[in-house]
């Protein structure tokens, strides 16, 4: 392999890396730290928390994509709100991850 060829090998796969791990602090990542504690790794909760914090199965969620990016940043029902502790295009990362849970 070239010189030339190899240093276009090693850059592709530094961008490919790259991509990666920023979806990987994307919607998924701040799902999994923040959200499946209550909503369930796959979008389905757990009884104990479906009962208690009265938590739907995602693909029961009938809401706008508008409409629960503004439950997670001003809180609903005995979901706290995430205003402050997660900036507006990370709220709208973990909505759009949610969304695709079924």
């Amino acid at each position: 392999m070239t010189k030339g060829l190899r240093s276009q090998v090693v850059l592709a796969v530094v961008v490919l890396l790259g991509s990666a791990v920023s979806f990987a602090d994307s919607g998924e990542a701040i799902y999994k730290a923040n959200c499946q504690s209550c909503h369930g790794a796959t979008g389905t909760p757990n009884a104990g928390i479906a009962k208690m914090m009265n938590v739907k199965p995602a693909a029961e969620y009938k809401t706008t994509e508008k409409e629960q990016i503004e439950s997670v940043k001003n809180g609903k029902g005995k979901m706290k709100p995430f205003t402050g502790k997660l900036s507006d295009a990370q709220i709208k990362d973990v909505v759009t991850y949610f969304r695709t849970l079924k």
